[in-house]
């Protein structure tokens, strides 16, 4: 955990964003002016959980950090979760969100549907935010803003990404992943995996690769996220694909956290 105590009494001009998935939660209180990290906290969970007792894994880091029992200038919520679809803004109809998940995800009739419009690129994100949580945040800060973290992956990269040539970005969770392809700065593929193991990784990335007509011995993949050098990811990726490196500082806005490197909480480092 990192905080510092010299900037806590004055966090009604900080900013609070907040990551939540089904494996884990981090916290993330930083200074607008200097998007210093003023507080980080992170639970990894051991098995996947439920909107319900990540509801009380919230409560429990609340109660045990004062600082985000205060004021913050703004909050931000990301929900990283595999239930959600991409649809071209001309053809997105609000009224039908469900009909956009309802063919790859289960979803219940009481889900409500929400969407992110990816500005500038004519994307929309539909997916299923967690309402106990939404409304949780909403009686303690009143007013906030809340996202999936695909719309931030994809406006972080579509906005910073000026390679014309085809290039993979693999951004890795706990016991998932998401992979982005773009080719002359636009959207190829954008799809997220379950996996278990390093095998299983390889097989759905060399599937992406081979449905796309793109070269393993040539096209450059980006890491980032829960991934190092040391990893059997990292190590398997290095026995089939030939051009691996891991996104650099250019694309982080904040200060590291805990020691960490720039390629990791990328997320959390990207709020919108």
């Amino acid at each position: 955990m990192h905080q510092k105590t010299n900037n806590i009494i004055n966090t009604i001009n900080n900013r609070l964003s907040v990551q939540i998935s089904l494996n884990g939660l981090s916290f993330l209180v930083t200074n607008p002016a200097s998007e210093d990290p003023i507080f980080f906290k992170e639970k990894v969970l051991d098995h996947s959980t439920t909107p319900e007792e990540l509801l009380m894994d919230i409560e429990s880091i609340m109660f045990k950090n004062d600082i985000l029992n205060t004021d913050f200038a703004e909050v931000s919520v990301v929900y990283s979760t595999p239930i959600y679809s991409l649809v071209p803004a001309p053809l997105f109809d609000e009224t039908k969100a469900s009909e956009y998940l309802k063919f790859n995800s289960k979803i219940l009739a009481n889900d409500y549907m929400a969407h992110d419009l990816i500005e500038n690129h004519n994307i929309i994100v539909v997916y299923v935010p967690f309402m106990n949580i939404n409304n949780f945040f909403f009686e303690k800060y009143g007013s906030f803003d809340y996202y999936h973290s695909i719309s931030i992956m994809l406006k972080t990269i579509l906005e910073n990404e000026k390679y014309s040539l085809p290039k993979m970005y693999l951004h890795f969770q706990k016991n998932s992943f998401d992979c982005i392809v773009l080719k002359n700065g636009e959207l190829q593929l954008c799809n997220s995996y379950s996996y278990k193991t390093p095998e299983d990784f390889i097989y759905y990335t060399l599937f992406c690769m081979e449905q796309l007509n793109l070269n393993p011995e040539t096209l450059p993949v980006m890491f980032c996220g829960e991934i190092e050098k040391d990893d059997k990811n990292f190590k398997i990726a290095y026995a089939y694909i030939r051009n691996l490196e891991f996104m650099d500082s250019n694309f982080s806005k904040a200060k590291h956290l805990d020691n960490d490197k720039p390629h990791n909480h990328f997320i959390l480092k990207h709020m919108l």
